[in-house]
C-alpha cells in the first residue's frame, strides 16, 4: 500500500549536505522560523544499508508551533540492501508536526510504489501517523495508474496501512484493466476501488 512508504519522513534526526540559517534569534517574532536548511539531501541508513533518500530545497523549522515546513522535494525508498528504489515521489511543499507525525503534502504530489505497480497523482495527500490512513480530502481528486494501463480517477480517497486497503467514497471514473498478474495467491481476482465502478 503507498501509504506504508511514507513512513520515513517521520524521522527527520541528521541532515547531511545542508546550509543552515539560524536568522535573528533576539527577534521575538514567532512567525519567522528558528532554523532554516537549504539544499537538503538526508539519507536514512540501517544496518549499513540505506533504507531511504529525501531531498529538499528548503526546510524550515518552527520549535513553539513543533511544526516543519519543506518546499521542492523528493524521495526514494529502498528495497533490501538498498539495491533498488521500491517506492519515489514529490511535492511541491509539506508540512510536518513534529510531534504527532502527521504530514500534509501539497503543492502537486507524485507516489509510486514499484513492488505495488501503482501510482498516485494528485494535488494534496494528508498521512495520520497514529491511524497509519493516507487521506485526499471528500472533493480532492486523485488519479491511480498502472502500468498494464489501468487509468482512473476518484475522490474521497482513503488509504489504510496497517490493513493495506484503499479506497474512494465519492464517485471515480476511468478504466480498470484486470490482467493475470492481478490474481492473488489463491486465484482470486481482485475488486475495484470502492466507490465507484470503472469503465
Amino acid at each position: 500500500m503507498p501509504a506504508r512508504y511514507l513512513l520515513f519522513f517521520l524521522s527527520f534526526l541528521f541532515f547531511i549536505r545542508c546550509s543552515f540559517d539560524y536568522g535573528n534569534q533576539d527577534s521575538p517574532d514567532k512567525s519567522q522560523p528558528d532554523i532554516v536548511m537549504e539544499d537538503v539531501d538526508y539519507v536514512r541508513v540501517r544496518a549499513a544499508d540505506p533504507q531511504a533518500r529525501f531531498q529538499a530545497e528548503r526546510v524550515e523549522r518552527y520549535e513553539e508551533r513543533r511544526i516543519m515546513e519543506l518546499r521542492n522535494f523528493s524521495f526514494e525508498q529502498f528495497g533490501s540492501h538498498g539495491e533498488e528504489v521500491n517506492a519515489h515521489g514529490r511535492a511541491g511543499s509539506a508540512s510536518f508536526e513534529i510531534d504527532s507525525g502527521d504530514i500534509r503534502l501539497d503543492d502537486g504530489v507524485w507516489i509510486a510504489v514499484e513492488s505495488e505497480d501503482i501510482a498516485l497523482e494528485t494535488n494534496w495527500l494528508e498521512w495520520k501517523d497514529k491511524a497509519k490512513s493516507l487521506n485526499g480530502g471528500l472533493a480532492e481528486e486523485v488519479t491511480v495508474l498502472r502500468e498494464n494501463g489501468t487509468s482512473f480517477t476518484g475522490i474521497g480517497f482513503y488509504a489504510n496501512a496497517r490493513r493495506r486497503v484503499w479506497e474512494f467514497s465519492g464517485i471515480v471514473s476511468g478504466t480498470y484493466i484486470h490482467s493475470d498478474d492481478d490474481e492473488t495467491s489463491d486465484g482470486a481476482e481482485p475488486s475495484p476501488p470502492a466507490g465507484g465502478t470503472g469503465e
